[in-house]
């Protein structure tokens, strides 16, 4: 790995060791269309909502989501882009035979 790729993909790898916030990536993933409203994943936590919308800013800013303002909910939408680098991560090689 390039140390530029490093530095890209150290902030994505911070913001998901917290376990609320990769819980909350997982259930944005699993809503259809890889996009879930706050009001979506609210009732998975027992936290109030401005903090799961503090976790969601993270992982925003972090680049793993996007957001778009829809009246007066807010709706997640997973980076395709982001979560196939962090899913290339993992990927090993083929061994040799």
């Amino acid at each position: 790995m390039s140390p530029a790729a490093a530095a890209r993909t150290a902030p994505m790898l911070k913001a998901l060791a917290d376990p609320t916030r990769l819980r909350l990536l997982s259930l944005v993933l699993s809503h259809e269309g890889a996009e879930a409203c706050v009001c979506d994943l609210l009732p998975h936590f027992d936290l109030s909502q401005p903090t799961i919308s503090h976790h969601l800013k993270v992982l925003h800013e972090a680049g793993l989501v996007d957001r778009e303002k829809r009246g007066t909910w807010v709706f997640y939408k997973a980076r395709a882009a982001a979560v196939a680098a962090l899913a290339s991560l993992f990927a090993s090689p083929e061994l040799p035979a």
